[in-house]
């Protein structure tokens, strides 16, 4: 891993902007609907070097403005630091110890995080992959842009176009009010694409543990690759009971705050595979931490949302799995995540590889 100081730059100052963007698919699932995608876009100024660039998800268009003001009070608190992202991490950790590192704090201090190693990356004209010791390479990706809570009759003809552009893999989204609604719909899915495309499924925590083994018993004999989140985020030892109880991998981890949660997942066996996010898991230097604990565990480790920065992230992952791909903050970048053959390409551009369209950016500005 690379040193991560960067001598004679320091950080001038962090804007942060909110934008709030259509998607092409809305997201109907078990947790809830996402028409659009609430994003806050951070770029973190440097004395003597560059501006790194990263963007995070808030899920509600309600958290952008309490987002975007968490960030400008962090940044107030870096202005004249070194650009040295472990020791900006622990300065902001150490200032939210007492209100604690989750939720909307969390995810102010990631998009920090996440911009801070762009502009470490950037300072050495590497990508940052390159900046974190690998190389870019081809990491598999599945088509998440859809199939969410639309029934059997949709889910069918919307699989088939998830398929555009080489992915052969696609996510589901279920949690219908009975067991049969969501046979239904993986049978449909199934049914409109090639025996050899792998279909994962997700019930975003929406089950009791009884009634997640319930349905994953009887969906078992479809062949789904894997069934995320059944019950809560946090209940373990549901996930666990779950995972007893099915042939049928259990995955989870989008949800935890940081390595810690993932740490105690890991200890009660409450999955048999994980994917944490890049925005709650720490940014960029909580997510090398998870990647630390998955190796251990030799645990398959997929990416959840954020592509363009999940690319370079896995390809420094030992037990990279899968890269979830969706295109909700596509409208406003100048060149967005690539995917070819069902397979996403990490960047060459130096850092994360982010450049805003402006004039998108203006467009949807919230």
């Amino acid at each position: 891993m690379a040193s991560s100081g960067n001598p004679g730059i320091f950080i001038s100052g962090v804007r942060a902007r909110a934008v709030n963007v259509p998607m092409r698919r809305p997201l109907v699932t078990g947790g809830g609907t996402v028409g659009s995608a609430p994003l806050v876009l951070v770029d973190l100024a440097t004395k003597n070097g560059p501006t790194g660039s990263a963007y995070v998800f808030t899920y509600g268009q309600w958290a952008l403005k309490p987002v975007v003001e968490l960030v400008e009070r962090f940044g107030e608190m870096l202005a004249g630091d070194a650009l040295a992202p472990y020791d900006i991490e622990r300065k902001l950790r150490a200032r939210a110890m007492l209100i604690g590192a989750q939720g909307l704090v969390a995810i102010a201090m990631a998009a920090i995080d996440q911009a801070a190693w762009d502009a470490f990356a950037r300072a050495r004209e590497m990508p940052l992959a390159r900046a974190l010791g690998a190389i870019c390479k081809p990491i598999p990706a599945y088509n998440s842009c859809g199939l969410g809570l639309i029934g059997a009759r949709k889910a069918g003809k919307e699989a088939a176009e998830l398929l555009e552009g080489g992915f052969r893999a696609i996510k589901v989204r279920l949690g219908y009010p009975t067991l049969e609604e969501d046979l239904a719909v993986v049978r449909a899915v199934l049914k409109a694409v090639p025996k050899d495309v792998l279909v994962m499924s997700d019930y975003n925590q929406c089950l009791l543990p009884a009634e997640a083994i319930r349905r994953g018993r009887a969906l078992e004999s479809l062949g789904l690759y894997w069934i995320e989140e059944p019950v809560r985020f946090d209940d373990f030892a549901g996930h666990r009971a779950v995972r007893d109880e099915l042939r049928t991998a259990v995955q989870t981890g989008e949800n935890f705050w940081g390595s810690h949660d993932m740490r105690k997942a890991l200890d009660a066996g409450a999955m048999d595979y994980v994917m944490p996010d890049a925005s709650k898991i720490g940014g960029v230097s909580g997510w090398l931490r998870a990647a630390a604990l998955a190796d251990a565990a030799a645990m398959p480790m997929s990416s959840h949302l954020f592509p363009e920065i999940s690319a370079h992230l896995l390809a420094a992952t030992p037990t990279a799995h899968y890269l979830e791909y969706v295109d909700w903050a596509s409208p406003i970048l100048k060149q967005p995540c690539i995917v070819r053959g069902g397979m996403a390409v990490a960047s060459e551009r130096p850092g994360i590889g982010l450049e805003w369209d402006e004039a998108a950016v203006r467009r949807h500005a919230a």
